[in-house]
């Protein structure tokens, strides 16, 4: 097969991807219209999208994929804190094996949205933002302060305050 017969059929394949998730989120109940709930190339920018990507997140996390957490943050929460410190600090406090179970989710405006999950019974809020055509995790100004210690300063710090 030649080079140029093979973009056509990468590109007719991502063709039938978009139209697939347009249709899908055509009858997925939510106001926006089906020409705007998906990129060419990314995650729908809809609600749906936003809670999807973020049980994703929650689930690698609840599962010790703590790398793969790491992988669906905002630009600015990978840039707080490298993969080998999230790892190193979750890995070391983190409660995993718990699952995280999203309970209520609503848009906060164009490509962000607030998700709200339980694990053990205690409620988080979590922001979702869309980037690079997909939904990424935002971390709270509080971890966004504690990941820029770097990780064994977290967990000490963690550990002092017994969260750890």
């Amino acid at each position: 097969m030649t080079h140029s017969q093979q973009l056509r059929r990468r590109l007719g394949a991502a063709a039938l991807l978009v139209a697939a998730l347009v249709t899908s989120s055509a009858c997925s109940g939510d106001d926006q219209p089906a020409a705007a709930a998906a990129t060419p190339s990314g995650e729908p920018q809809t609600l749906d999208g936003a809670k999807a990507a973020a049980q994703t997140v929650f689930d690698r996390f609840s599962g010790g994929d703590f790398g793969g957490a790491w992988e669906l943050y905002t630009a600015a929460g990978k840039a707080a804190i490298t993969r080998a410190d999230y790892i190193k600090l979750n890995e070391t406090c983190a409660r995993h094996g718990l699952p995280i179970k999203l309970t209520s989710a609503r848009m906060d405006g164009p490509g962000k949205a607030v998700v709200i999950a339980k694990q053990k019974g205690a409620a988080q809020s979590y922001t979702m933002r869309y980037e690079h055509n997909a939904w990424k995790l935002s971390p709270a100004k509080q971890g966004l302060a504690l990941y820029a210690k770097g990780a064994d300063k977290a967990i000490a710090l963690q550990k002092k305050a017994g969260t750890c």
